[in-house]
């Protein structure tokens, strides 16, 4: 398992829901591609409503638009890690919008990583 603590860089993919790679939806592929490369983490949050470069508003109180919502995919390594994943991002991301922004990692820690702490089914007990 990877350790990270102390400061970190935080990836930010901005799409949209229909974009695909490979008849893949491009949220996956870029999950996919991340857990690959071996970086910390990347977790998918779907919004609710928002527009980018195109200036449509996408919106899940539209039935028309709200089959392509937006979607941030986040991943969070190390400078190094996150900077040499990139040039995989310019393969699949055709639109969008890509971020790079300085955080510090304060916990990160799998089930079972707290010293004195056991794990049963899923349950964390001390």
């Amino acid at each position: 398992m990877t350790r990270l603590t102390g400061s970190a860089l935080r990836l930010t993919v901005l799409i949209g829901e229909s974009d695909t790679w490979h008849h893949r939806p491009l949220y996956s592929e870029i999950v996919f591609r991340a857990h690959a490369a071996g970086l910390a983490g990347a977790s998918v949050f779907r919004g609710i409503e928002g527009f980018g470069a195109s200036s449509l508003i996408h919106t899940s109180r539209l039935l028309s638009l709200s089959e392509d919502l937006p979607i941030a995919v986040v991943i969070v390594d190390t400078a190094t890690r996150v900077r040499a994943f990139l040039p995989q991002l310019d393969d699949i991301v055709a639109e969008g919008l890509v971020t790079l922004e300085d955080c510090e990692v304060i916990r990160y820690a799998g089930h079972g990583d707290d010293p004195g702490t056991a794990v049963t089914k899923g349950k964390r007990s001390l």
